[in-house]
């Protein structure tokens, strides 16, 4: 029996059709969501990422200003534009977009972010908050996993699940989420001892560890729910998860695709937290 698949894609629309409404009813208001995308680099599938966001965020009703300073740019000019952005009033969301230049470090320039305006996650700050129970935008891609699995109604209260993968982006936000959600939380790294012993007796398991078909049918318990977060790229241009799902797809109860699962949800996610940002700015200019 094959997996059921958990595609996103639907999800993902009613996010952006839900997203678009609010957006309306802010700019109707006054308040214009806006997001800024700053870009450092010349990668090509960062580029069509940037893209992607940018017509999803038109498709909302929201402003989205692509700043590209060049891969030349140093970590002061990338930290001034990100201080400078933060500081403006009609910029509601801010991303760094990675990867960076030489010399420049994600977890140096991302504390440059307002946390009110950090709609992914990046800055430390956001991640402490969101660990101590406060008001913080958690990094999308974290969230769009726990996101599908409401979905589809997969409960978690008291379930055994195995994050693979414990960066700050996904794995150790991830982690917190369903945390919160009353799961048993295992996080697995490239450390973890007989990696297959550990993931094959849990419930729910999460790969983001950004290796290609690093998870088999050996790591899957029969009937488990397994969430595919890698996006690795492929010789075709095409992309490919973190599970070998070929392999997977008759073992696991359901199992998201890749591309279509995580992927979509994320950038839909980004623009609910841009506009929720722009709402809150909103009530704070009022208050």
């Amino acid at each position: 029996m094959s997996a059921a698949v958990l595609s996103g894609k639907e999800l993902a629309e009613t996010i952006r059709t839900e997203t678009a409404t609010e957006a309306a009813g802010l700019a109707a208001a006054g308040i214009p969501p806006r997001l800024a995308v700053v870009v450092a680099t010349a990668d090509e599938s960062s580029a069509w990422y940037v893209r992607s966001i940018a017509r999803a965020a038109e498709k909302a009703g929201i402003v989205c200003d692509v700043v590209d300073l060049g891969p030349a740019a140093g970590a002061r000019t990338i930290r001034e534009t990100l201080t400078r952005l933060s500081d403006d009033p009609a910029v509601h969301g801010v991303i760094l977009q990675t990867p960076l230049p030489g010399g420049a470090a994600l977890e140096d320039l991302a504390s440059a972010i307002a946390f009110e305006k950090d709609v992914d996650g990046a800055n430390p700050l956001s991640l402490g908050r969101l660990v101590a129970g406060l008001p913080a935008f958690a990094p999308a891609t974290a969230e769009a996993v726990v996101t599908i699995l409401d979905h589809y109604a997969i409960e978690l209260t008291g379930r055994h699940v195995a994050v693979v993968g414990r960066s700050t982006v996904v794995g150790k936000p991830a982690a917190h989420l369903l945390l919160d959600r009353n799961a048993t939380v295992t996080v697995c790294h490239s450390r973890t001892a007989d990696l297959a012993a550990v993931t094959s007796g849990t419930d729910v398991l999460v790969a983001a560890v950004g290796r290609a078909g690093l998870i088999t049918a050996e790591h899957v318990r029969p009937g488990a729910i397994v969430v595919d977060v890698g996006t690795n790229p492929t010789d075709d241009g095409g992309l490919t998860g973190d599970v070998d799902a070929g392999s997977v797809a008759d073992r696991a109860g359901a199992l998201t695709p890749v591309p279509g699962g995580v992927g979509p949800v994320t950038t839909a996610l980004l623009l609910r937290h841009t506009v929720h940002a722009a709402a809150r700015a909103g009530e704070k200019g009022s208050g």
